[in-house]
């Protein structure tokens, strides 16, 4: 099982992603790309990430913004996991 993260913990947790926001027990960041294609290649690449975690975003795409919000359902609130996710999405978007 999974632990919630208390508040310090999560301020600890974003300032090592610092573009991540947090709204209540949700993390999220939109993401920027040149055009459609990328935002979209973007989102196949973080699928892969996601299933392979067995944790998976809220996605909302626009155009070329892609919005990512992270929580952990099964917890009631956020986890290491969602940051773990959150730096390996980052990862993905300099692809």
């Amino acid at each position: 099982m999974v632990l919630k993260m208390d508040a310090a913990q999560i301020k600890s947790a974003l300032a090592e992603i610092p573009e991540w926001k947090q709204n209540g027990q949700i993390i999220s960041r939109t993401f920027q790309f040149k055009d459609f294609p990328l935002a979209i290649k973007f989102v196949n690449a973080i699928a892969e990430i996601a299933e392979h975690e067995w944790h998976h975003p809220d996605i909302d795409i626009r155009w070329n913004k892609v919005t990512l919000a992270l929580t952990t359902h099964d917890a009631g609130g956020l986890t290491e996991k969602d940051f773990t996710l959150a730096k390996k999405f980052d990862e993905a978007s300099r692809r």
